[in-house]
């Protein structure tokens, strides 16, 4: 039923999952557990249908994520989110946009669980003290203490996102040229001299194992690796987590997806998440709401 409050906040649920795990597939489950909760309670008695529903996929969240956070201690190589096609209308909310790209996920990867939580609660969905407490099991008092360490936490790690979104289109578009076609001084030219490549492969596919620094360092890596592409690269830009991004072909097969920082139209960061079990996701448009 439309009017069933589960079916209205559904995307806000997938996305607060989604934020707090970095991971669709897990996001997804969260929400179907939610549901069974959802259809297990008499809602009659649920003064806010959408504060418990948050509540419930939060505290499943929660139960994940240290399941999680175990399961990547043993990942093969960097770990990166699950990238997901958006809208180009999630970039018109600029604060959602920034909480779900592949650089804010990879420092929100650096919070405990609960501090995740809590500032994805607090920062994203604008959540009260009180709501956010009860889901996370914590005091009000508590709770405001976390927010303020997890706040610095990120202010000190998150990356500056003041470029336009046609400059970033356009630094994008110049990056995907270069890589497809190996031209070596042209991917020098946009990329900024620190700049700092992080790859995923979970083991599964060849990628580098460690963050690459430095644009000429990436450029040898670079180098080697376009002489050993088995066929033909292809790619086209598209809207990865709210941002401009890069979606890849070898051979005509999606093989990745790569997520750009941009500041002074220079390429700081660069995620290339090239696991096929985390490319799901793009050949469907995820709706992200706050």
């Amino acid at each position: 039923m439309s009017d069933d409050p589960f079916v209205t906040h559904r995307s806000l649920l997938f996305t607060v999952a989604y934020e707090m795990l970095g991971s669709a597939a897990d996001a997804e489950d969260v929400v179907q557990e939610t549901w069974l909760r959802w259809a297990d309670v008499d809602q009659s008695d649920i003064a806010s249908p959408r504060a418990y529903l948050v509540r419930i996929v939060t505290r499943l969240a929660l139960n994940r994520l240290r399941t999680l956070a175990r399961r990547r201690e043993d990942y093969v190589g960097e770990w990166l989110p699950e990238p997901l096609l958006t809208t180009p209308d999630v970039a018109d909310d600029v604060e959602l946009a920034e909480s779900v790209s592949i650089a804010m996920l990879t420092v929100l990867e650096t919070l405990g669980p609960v501090e995740r939580a809590v500032f994805v609660l607090r920062e994203v969905f604008e959540t009260p003290y009180d709501e956010i407490a009860e889901a996370v099991g914590r005091t009000s008092a508590s709770v405001r203490q976390i927010a303020h360490r997890a706040r610095e936490h990120v202010a000190a790690r998150r990356p500056r996102m003041e470029v336009g979104r046609r400059e970033q289109q356009e630094v994008v578009e110049r990056f995907l040229a270069a890589f497809v076609t190996g031209d070596v001084q042209a991917l020098m030219d946009v990329l900024a001299p620190d700049v700092v490549v992080v790859s995923d492969g979970g083991g599964l596919v060849q990628a580098a194992r460690k963050p690459i620094i430095g644009a000429e360092k990436f450029a040898r890596f670079f180098t080697i690796a376009h002489s050993r592409r088995p066929a033909p690269l292809t790619g086209e830009p598209i809207w990865l987590n709210g941002a401009p991004g890069i979606r890849l072909e070898l051979g005509g097969v999606l093989s990745g997806a790569i997520s750009l920082t941009v500041e002074d139209g220079r390429i700081t960061k660069a995620y290339g998440i090239w696991n096929p079990e985390k490319l799901a996701r793009l050949d469907r448009e995820a709706l992200l709401v706050r």
